[in-house]
């Protein structure tokens, strides 16, 4: 049985691509910081590992990390989707504070988890797997108002980059999803704020993240953009 460990698992993207590979039949890995989300999906699923754990906190990770190895036995693929928004506000309205939460949220968990699946990735055998970031339309062409989110998605591109690099040698392959207005909270609450968006089902973003990781080692895609068709982004500017 494939293994994947999805980070933000309790909700939106995390939650819908847990299900679409739960059925799909992989080991479904499900961290989030809400114990009781969880443990709702993983008591409908004898192939789902609730891990409770914040993204942010390298000692809560590793242990989570851990567990799901001592019971999946290997670590075929991330999934790197945890993140937050921030506040939608100018640049001089932002406190720090709320930049850094969103730093430390969309970066700095996001570079933990990758550094855990690499390692694990690296000493397994056989070696290798596959590390998905959630990127986001954002990484390219940023919304009014998103300094802090689009700060971050920029960086994971970068991260993304280099793992490819250097994950070349032990077969670790990286990839990233661009994900443009799927239906999930952090859309649903920008929504409000701007009627009339274009959105799209948020399943069609998790089988695309499931038809990622299903292809062969030799193969990979690098970057993946899916979004909603009629979503201002294609000729803004």
């Amino acid at each position: 049985m494939k293994s994947i460990l999805i980070t933000g698992a309790s909700s939106g993207i995390g939650l819908a691509t847990a299900q679409v590979f739960l059925a799909d039949g992989w080991k479904v890995g499900l961290l989030a910081r809400r114990a009781e989300k969880l443990s709702e999906v993983a008591t409908h699923h004898s192939n789902a590992i609730a891990l409770p754990a914040d993204v942010t906190n390298p000692a809560a990770m590793k242990q989570a990390f851990a567990d799901f190895i001592a019971e999946a036995g290997r670590l075929d693929v991330l999934f790197n989707n945890a993140g937050m928004f921030g506040p939608a506000a100018p640049i001089d309205e932002v406190p720090l504070e709320h930049f850094d939460q969103v730093v430390s949220v969309n970066l700095r968990g996001m570079f933990i988890a990758a550094q855990l699946a690499f390692a694990q990735m690296r000493k397994q055998s056989p070696q290798g797997g596959r590390i998905i970031n959630n990127g986001s339309i954002s990484a390219y062409v940023p919304r009014e108002h998103s300094i802090c989110y689009t700060t971050t998605k920029h960086a994971i591109t970068g991260i993304t980059k280099t793992l490819s690099l250097d994950g070349r040698p032990y077969d670790i392959a990286c990839g990233q999803i661009d994900i443009g207005n799927a239906e999930s909270e952090l859309v649903a609450s920008l929504k409000e704020r701007q009627p009339g968006m274009h959105t799209m089902p948020v399943e069609d973003a998790a089988r695309s993240v499931l038809h990622m990781a299903n292809l062969p080692p030799e193969a990979n895609v690098q970057f993946m953009t899916v979004m909603a068709t009629k979503m201002p982004y294609i000729g803004r500017g």
